[in-house]
């Protein structure tokens, strides 16, 4: 396999993070019909500033046509390639509580690229189930599932008490990227990449900007000047 594209270019992290919503963005347009974009009306697809996205767009070597923008299905194509999307990674679900039945049954994750490989369980009373037509394997088969899955991505949907036991097992087993969904931080040597999804830490952010807008409506001023 080769070296990271995106290593070797130098792009920065945070702009790596927004190459997932410019491609979101891209694919939308392409879904229109649309075959060429401003950067103005691309970064406003995507929620970011103009100035922000054709900078992005240059560790990519892609600047775009003056009075044209740019070709929406090259551009889609230079993000998927840069993140690794035009080839296909196999991934393993760990933990089948309801969030792993749920991401095991989303057809997002092939579309995008990654192929869901495995769904494993350490629970006997689990293992041998059929989900998304997959059968649930015991957590002893992981080794293998590297070995001749090529098992690149670990998802980890376990409860926060088991998920660094399953984290160590993955990464002892080989696997060197991790998305993790249980609600805690997991600690991990490095070369290994971990990213954290916490729903409720979402939601909570979601609740102070409903409380902000809250307190700023006519109604919540009257109230909080009245004597």
């Amino acid at each position: 396999m080769s070296a990271d594209p995106s290593a070797r270019r130098g792009i920065p992290d945070a702009t790596v993070a927004r190459l997932p919503e410019y491609l979101r963005a891209l694919t939308g347009l392409a879904e229109r019909g649309i075959t060429s974009v401003s950067s103005e009306e691309l970064a406003a697809a995507a929620g970011v500033r103009s100035a922000k996205l054709r900078k992005d767009l240059s560790y990519l070597g892609s600047y775009g046509v003056r009075g044209v923008g740019y070709e929406v299905d090259h551009l889609a194509y230079q993000i998927s390639r840069e993140l690794g999307l035009t080839q296909d990674w196999p991934v393993a679900i760990v933990g089948m509580g309801n969030l792993g039945h749920a991401l095991a049954a989303y057809s997002g994750f092939a579309t995008r690229g990654f192929r869901v490989v495995a769904l494993l369980d350490q629970d006997p009373a689990i293992v041998g189930q059929e989900i998304a037509g997959l059968a649930v394997q015991p957590m002893s088969e992981l080794t293998a599932l590297v070995s001749e899955q090529g098992l690149a991505i670990g998802v980890i949907a376990t409860p926060a008490a088991s998920a660094q036991d399953v984290c160590d097992a993955l990464v002892g087993a080989g696997v060197r990227s991790i998305l993790n969904f249980a609600p805690c931080v997991l600690v991990v040597p490095d070369g290994v990449d971990v990213r954290k999804v916490d729903l409720s830490t979402e939601l909570q952010i979601l609740a102070f900007h409903e409380q902000r807008k809250a307190l700023a409506s006519p109604a919540a001023l009257r109230k909080a000047v009245a004597p």
